[in-house]
């Protein structure tokens, strides 16, 4: 199972690859309320729509976290927001892996040992599954890379294995 924040949700509707991505994940996607009202009911952007949409399909599950006397401490231990402290405690309660691109919570994942994923790695991994072309990947990293907070460097790599494959 993996949880997501609101970073990498949002990051994934906005390159395109949320619905590719939802498709083939074959495991459950599930993420807290608070990353349901942060990416959904804060604008009513299209990525929110294309989430919402994806939430009334069934194909991502909200849940509530119930240990909110963690969420608060680890939000206010690791200065992270509510969305991120609930997606955190979510994925450990649940044992899953964390999608979150927001570099606190990074941070927060390898401190807490939580395993986790970015956006820029889904596509990576989307691209060497086959899921999507290498134009496809291309186009979309594009848009990672307008959209995402990547460095040079994590950009240029992600370039690098798209187009050789490697």
């Amino acid at each position: 199972m993996i949880v997501f924040d609101t970073s990498t949700l949002i990051l994934l509707a906005r390159t395109g690859l949320l619905d590719q991505f939802l498709e083939h994940i074959g495991q459950d996607l599930l993420i807290p309320k608070e990353v349901e009202r942060e990416a959904c009911k804060v604008k009513k952007s299209l990525d929110a729509l294309m989430i919402q949409k994806a939430i009334m399909e069934e194909r991502i599950k909200v849940l509530g976290v119930k240990d909110r006397k963690t969420c608060q401490k680890i939000g206010k231990d690791l200065s992270l927001g509510k969305g991120e402290a609930e997606a955190i405690v979510l994925a450990l309660s649940k044992q899953g892996l964390l999608g979150i691109d927001d570099k606190k919570g990074i941070n927060a994942c390898k401190l807490l040992r939580i395993p986790f994923t970015t956006a820029m790695a889904i596509l990576v991994r989307m691209r060497e599954k086959r899921i999507i072309t290498k134009r496809e990947a291309l186009a979309s990293l594009s848009r990672v890379e307008k959209y995402g907070r990547y460095s040079t460097e994590i950009v240029g790599d992600a370039r690098s294995r798209l187009e050789t494959g490697k």
